[in-house]
């Protein structure tokens, strides 16, 4: 074989391993999932850009992207009372039913300091709150999850209506964040005794 057709042969082997990789970089991913909105009547008090809002949040791990949400600034200092703070931030793929500043002004002055103060029933109030997988809208109308605590609770309802444990409403449901789902509730989960 003479010279030209060996360099012919090896420029032509060498196309064909090439002609591929332009196809591969073209080639369209696989997606993890649909993007979620959150929905619920208490959506319009997020911010809708900057710290707090839900695009933030989607790029903050749990605990530090609900820090950014002033309505939730009563569970973040529990959080932070019960060591808690790392364990949300670097766990994966987790649902946070968060209570507001509000649903914690439920809970007379007394009894709400005297669990604040007691960091074992404050880590068993707060896990009652996470469920170790990701909860979404779709999963709400009739669900049963255990929580990291270790009691199951309950969802129901239809369209931007749901309720956990037939008692607190959520207001604004499937809040992504980099490691978890946040549902914002109107109230403070108990767990049963």
């Amino acid at each position: 074989m003479t010279t030209d057709r060996l360099r012919g042969a090896a420029l032509a082997a060498a196309g064909a391993l090439l002609v591929p990789l332009p196809l591969l970089a073209v080639a369209p991913t696989a997606q993890a999932g649909p993007v979620m909105e959150p929905f619920g009547p208490g959506c319009s008090a997020l911010p809708t850009s900057g710290a707090g809002s839900p695009a933030a949040m989607a790029d903050q791990p749990v605990a530090t992207a609900a820090s950014q949400q002033p309505s939730l600034s009563t569970l973040v200092s529990a959080v932070q009372k019960a060591g808690l703070v790392e364990t949300l931030n670097n766990a994966d793929g987790i649902t946070v039913f968060a209570p507001t500043n509000d649903a914690f002004a439920k809970i007379p002055k007394a009894q709400l300091d005297a669990i604040l103060n007691d960091q074992e029933q404050l880590k068993k109030i707060l896990t009652y709150h996470v469920v170790g997988s990701e909860v979404t809208a779709d999963q709400l109308p009739d669900g049963r999850f255990k929580t990291l605590e270790g009691a199951e609770l309950t969802t129901s309802g239809s369209g931007d209506s749901f309720k956990v444990n037939d008692s607190a409403a959520i207001l604004c449901g499937d809040v992504a964040t980099s490691n978890a789902i946040v549902h914002i509730i109107d109230q403070v989960l108990l767990p049963p005794s």
